[in-house]
């Protein structure tokens, strides 16, 4: 039976009439008052709803208290890790001003914590400078709290307010008497916004760690009372500012100018403060922020302190004839091989790019920036000649390095080998030519290779075999590490080149797999491999392309069921779960023996065996190699059932720190950090 919409629907259609289409106009239109459009979409305040979001809003608090201390009201901070998910940030500023608003006609704390665009950033003398002057912070924090209460302490009362989902639920009043001031937020994350709420205690350490070192004087304290009896807390505090925090960031490594180089001028009401200091290694780390905001995408004062520093090197180091006229100009490369920089500027209007603020847009920033940097550079050179012989010094090999890699790619690899033409004969590569399909395993030894060529799937997955452990490359310039034949071999089956001719679009597999044994010298492997990736190819890293294989440690055998285990808690379930099996198939066999009374007493003793089994075998794979192809497959390469890691960078400084501790030459802070971590490891395969 057809329904009478459905056939007249089809009449029409049969006629050449349209059906009727649905309606657009004015109550098709939703209007989001207030904070609904935050609640809507969080992802276009916070930048999603994800852990990054989550801390996020603290950010968005503490910033407002970084704020006033950049005003010069503060010198106080705390931020309280409570339990059930709360967070409680106070500082010792001025406190948000509680009088009635002229334009909302509200208080002037609830005007703040519920009007986006509203605050005491967008003009006036409110705050000279300050880091949150989209003017989304406090109140989006509101809006994605399930609870949120405020106090402030200002005019020689305490005054409350308390919100639920970014509405208040009574008008602003008077708690109390205090001679103090400042503000105190405590807020509750919704649970319906944020699918997680977890936060991670050391990534809060570390971004109030940071904004310690980039406002000097002023005291930040962390605590985390989240389980009972068991509270932990941080405190910092530096007089020194961004030099304190280049000092941090080179410890441990061999310095090449002992007396850093610090300069800190306003001009045209740009305030610009930079540090910097090199060391013996081959990595940049530049940090650049804008008004203590991390502008990881860097910006228009990163551009202008990179040209004034290429610059500057380039004049002196030809004044002073380290550079023959012949010489070709050192290049940006050259100059920020091993260092360490903060530039930290402060200015009234930041444009930054984006809800996240990831990149400063100030155009006339970029002259601002080099012209201060030019002139200090040039008088520190010429004040500290020992310091300035070193860096240029390291500059000047480094580009002779560069040109030395150069010739090594053209002479050696061969331009046309590094660029695809020509693929190493030991690459058993896939027939797949779209590289987002494909995948490469990398494989320790020829014995591992021979099972993974055999076990793969041909149409998607290459497989190169590296024979023994590659080059440590962290204290490994790229001339020197392009003359090791299995990195020469690794690079060329990837296709990206490597250097300053780095070419991520020509990468050949989208997924660069590393699988070794599942012993210390597969460790040991995997971690030269990594630290390879790490320091040359980074951006194989950050993009996602890195993996890294886990192959099964145990088979474990009862009967004819078998399973393959990864861990040793999962082995001690597996047994546990077979032990109960057999138990219950001889319970199982005792019954049927006891029911059939027809048998031999040979039959029933032969059933009694076979109902007991032989018992549980497990087996230890301390080698890919043990595994034949089809085993290979099925535990490690079929991507239905197989287990990776993805390789991330989620803290770059850290991640630094780790390697140049472990595969750096220094003895002492390895054992350091051996000692530390020992009782850590579960399983040493020695």
């Amino acid at each position: 039976m057809v329904k009478k919409g459905k056939k007249t629907a089809d009449l029409k259609e049969k006629k050449g009439i349209s059906p009727k289409k649905p309606e657009y106009g004015a109550k098709q239109i939703q209007v989001l008052e207030g904070l609904a459009p935050v609640r809507k979409r969080p992802g276009m305040y916070i930048g999603g709803t994800g852990l990054e979001g989550l801390h996020h809003l603290i950010w968005e608090v503490v910033d407002n208290s970084i704020d006033e201390a950049m005003a010069g009201h503060c010198d106080s901070i705390e931020i309280e890790l409570l339990p059930e998910n709360r967070v409680r940030v106070s500082d010792n500023g001025r406190g948000i001003p509680v009088e009635k608003h002229a334009q909302t006609k509200k208080s002037t704390l609830e005007t703040v914590l519920t009007v986006l665009h509203a605050g005491g950033k967008f003009g006036g003398e409110g705050y000279k400078v300050s880091g949150g002057l989209h003017g989304v912070g406090i109140s989006v924090v509101n809006a994605l709290s399930s609870c949120l209460t405020v106090e402030v302490k200002r005019d020689g009362k305490i005054w409350r307010q308390e919100y639920k989902t970014g509405k208040a639920k009574a008008n602003v009043k008077s708690i109390g008497k205090t001679k103090e001031t400042g503000t105190q937020v405590t807020f509750e994350p919704d649970s319906e916004i944020f699918a997680e709420i977890k936060f991670d205690w050391d990534k809060i350490i570390s971004r109030m760690r940071q904004q310690a070192y980039l406002t000097k004087g002023v005291k930040i304290k962390t605590i985390d009372s989240r389980e009972d009896g068991k509270k932990k807390s941080y405190a910092f505090y530096f007089d020194g500012g961004v030099i304190s925090y280049v000092k941090h960031l080179n410890r441990g490594k061999e310095i090449k100018n002992k007396i850093p180089f610090y300069v800190e001028k306003e001009k045209d009401d740009v305030l610009t403060e930079i540090a910097m200091q090199y060391n013996d290694g081959y990595k940049e780390h530049i940090f650049a922020f804008a008004n203590n905001i991390h502008t990881m995408d860097g910006g228009t004062h990163l551009v202008g302190f990179r040209s004034a520093l290429t610059r500057t090197f380039n004049s002196f180091s030809r004044k002073k004839g380290l550079l023959k006229e012949k010489d070709e100009n050192l290049t940006g490369d050259d100059i920020m091989e091993g260092l360490t920089a903060v530039i930290n500027i402060k200015l009234k209007d930041p444009q930054f790019e984006g809800q996240t603020k990831g990149k400063l847009g100030n155009a006339n920033v970029k002259s601002i920036v080099a012209g201060v940097m030019a002139t200090a550079l040039e008088d520190y050179l010429e004040e500290n000649p020992s310091d300035a012989k070193e860096i240029l010094g390291k500059c000047i090999l480094t580009a002779k390095a560069r040109m030395a890699a150069r010739a090594a790619r053209d002479t050696i690899i061969r331009k046309g080998a590094l660029e695809g033409m020509t693929l190493p004969g030991k690459l058993a590569d896939c027939s797949d030519r779209k590289s987002e399909n494909c995948e490469i395993y990398i494989v320790e030894g020829d014995s591992a290779g021979g099972s993974a060529k055999q076990g793969r799937d041909r149409s998607f997955q290459a497989i190169l075999p590296l024979r023994g452990k590659i080059l440590n490359v962290e204290r490994a310039r790229l001339d020197r590490m392009l003359s090791s034949n299995e990195i020469k071999t690794l690079v060329i089956a990837m296709g990206t080149s490597v250097g300053e001719s780095f070419d991520i679009s020509k990468l050949r597999y989208n997924r660069i797999i590393i699988m070794t044994d599942a012993d210390v010298d597969g460790a040991h492997i995997r971690t030269l491999l990594l630290t390879l990736f790490y320091r040359y190819f980074e951006q194989l890293i950050t993009e996602g392309h890195i993996y890294i294989a886990q192959p099964p440690l145990f088979r474990i055998q009862a009967g004819k069921e078998f399973k393959y285990v990864f861990t040793e808690e999962e082995k001690e379930d597996v047994i546990r779960e077979f032990r109960i099996k057999l138990d219950q198939r001889k319970m199982k066999g005792e019954k049927e023996k006891a029911k059939d009374k027809n048998k031999t007493e040979e039959e029933v003793d032969k059933e009694d065996g076979e109902a007991e089994m032989k018992g549980i075998t497990i087996q230890r794979y301390k080698g890919l190699g043990e595994m034949n192809p089809t085993q290979l497959w099925e535990t490690t390469m079929n991507p239905e059932t197989r287990i990776m890691k993805k390789v991330l960078i989620k803290d770059a400084e850290e991640a630094d720190r780790v390697f140049d501790t472990l595969m750096g030459n220094e003895v002492e802070p390895r054992k350091k950090f051996i000692q530390t971590h020992a009782k850590r490891v579960k399983n040493l395969d020695v």
